[in-house]
């Protein structure tokens, strides 16, 4: 941020937005400014579960990331497990001792969130994610066998998808 000149007794800054642009306010407009800052910076998702290794090694078969018990409870249990790629946090897991599973597509639990990840080929892609403990929805959004995407449930009963690239 730059102090521009003062111009009778208004004083206007000069922002630098990206490395072509430069955004020129008033002092007393920063309010504007600040509107194209973000608030925070994307972390990571993190999904409840009653088994965190579990459930994190269930998601490393799918994406090789590495499997990484970030906290331990009290009593010395895996609580916070993280997946990590080149050593940056993508997907974390928590434990959570009463942890029920959602009952997508309806129902008294909703899903919350879901994961969305892009293969080359689904029904490759699906009969790996079946031999590793996945389980297909027998509830599919499309019943259009050429669409691109599917949907199935983690070992936690999550549901996530497939799409195809």
């Amino acid at each position: 941020m730059v102090l521009g000149k003062a111009r009778g007794r208004r004083i206007t800054l000069a922002i630098p937005i990206s490395k072509h642009f430069l955004y020129k306010c008033p002092v007393d407009n920063l309010r504007a400014y600040y509107s194209f800052m973000p608030i925070a910076k994307y972390s990571l998702a993190a999904l409840d579960c009653p088994d965190p290794v579990a459930l994190a090694s269930f998601y490393s078969k799918i994406t090789d990331f590495e499997v990484v018990v970030a906290h331990n409870d009290k009593n010395g249990n895996p609580h916070w497990v993280e997946l990590k790629e080149n050593g940056v946090t993508r997907i974390a897991f928590q434990r959570v001792e009463k942890y029920t599973k959602p009952t997508w597509p309806e129902g008294p639990i909703p899903q919350q969130a879901h994961l969305d990840f892009n293969v080359e080929d689904l029904n490759e892609a699906e009969a790996k994610l079946l031999a590793i403990g996945a389980v297909k929805s027998t509830i599919q959004t499309s019943s259009n066998p050429e669409e691109n995407f599917r949907v199935y449930f983690d070992p936690a009963g999550h549901p996530f998808c497939l799409v195809s690239a």
